[in-house]
């Protein structure tokens, strides 16, 4: 007998709220056990005979959906799309349903802890008191200071409010005209380049698609500020990470704090090293809201029964 619906997702699997939630709908589930993360053939293995499947950051792509011809939905838990090819899937004929904005409330909340680490020095403070060292670090207040946002979709309009408690300038740029939104909540929208070269902290919040591909390369990261911080919650890919190796052995980046990488879960090792460099297991989605708001929207996203790609794909808002 066929599967009716295959949860790649180890999260969601291990997650006893949403295998309840999921097998009050679909009595025919099979979870992925193994802890570990499917890929390739193996991924292959584990979906065939599925009609129906869950999916996270595993890779989809057309020598996937080939081998899978039982295969007519793909249902997205979280919100990233840089594994999903979507070309492949209009050509096999399989549907995508996919909720922007459902783990945002956890990201923004990352993101201004990170913030307040690397401004203020605490990141730093515990790396010197493991390291045998007493040193009471001088960082920066962020009141006052001018903050960033490359994106303002779901993420970064959940940042906003955060941030205004602190009295900062805000500046966003955005491929999209947020005019009436930034009128509304006192955001500045500028370009590129003006929000590098005015922003004390520059923070991403924008999808990786081709167009965000390398956006902070080595130009525009010698752009910003001399003794700036930068944060990456968002994807990697966005950041040259090379680029960014230099920015911060010469100070140009006083420090930065990254929840995800190019390669993962592999980190650059020249990276890992600096003691200006601080990083977590790409866990801006991992609050438990979160892992139950993606859940719920992923079992929901199994009904839909007509192609649920988005239009705008490569403009999407995380």
């Amino acid at each position: 007998m066929n599967t009716q619906v295959a949860v790649a997702s180890r999260s969601f699997s291990q997650d006893p709220f949403l295998r309840s939630q999921l097998l009050l709908k679909y009595p025919n589930v099979k979870f992925n056990e193994t802890g570990k993360s499917f890929h390739g053939d193996e991924l292959i293995e584990f979906l065939s005979g599925s009609m129906k499947a869950i999916i996270a950051l595993e890779k989809v792509n057309e020598p996937i959906i080939k081998a899978l011809p039982e295969l007519k939905l793909i249902s997205k838990y979280g919100v990233g799309l840089d594994n999903i090819y979507f070309n492949d899937l209009q050509k096999y004929k399989v549907n995508l349903a996919w909720r922007g904005g459902v783990n945002k409330r956890s990201v923004a909340e990352l993101a201004l802890h990170f913030i307040l680490g690397t401004i203020r020095g605490s990141f730093h403070s515990h790396h010197d008191i493991q390291s045998g060292n007493w040193y009471q670090f001088k960082g920066f207040n962020l009141t006052g200071k001018a903050v960033g946002l490359i994106g303002l979709g779901h993420v970064g309009q959940e940042l906003v409010p955060m941030l205004k408690a602190f009295n900062v300038k805000i500046l966003a740029y955005d491929i999209h005209d947020r005019k009436e939104y930034c009128a509304l909540h006192g955001v500045t929208q500028v370009g590129l380049k003006d929000l590098l070269q005015q922003s004390d902290v520059v923070t991403v919040h924008v999808p990786y698609t081709s167009k965000t591909q390398m956006l902070l390369n080595e130009e525009n990261i010698n752009l910003m500020k001399d003794g700036s911080f930068l944060v990456n919650t968002a994807r990697g890919g966005i950041v040259d990470e090379a680029s960014l190796l230099k920015a911060l052995q010469s100070k140009k980046i006083t420090s930065a704090a990254f929840d995800v990488f190019k390669e993962e879960p592999f980190i650059n090792e020249e990276l890992k090293k600096l003691h200006n460099f601080y990083f977590t297991s790409h866990i801006g989605g991992s609050s438990i809201e979160s892992i139950h708001a993606m859940g719920l929207a992923a079992i929901e996203g199994l009904d839909q029964g007509k192609e649920a790609i988005p239009s705008n794909f490569f403009d999407y808002e995380l």
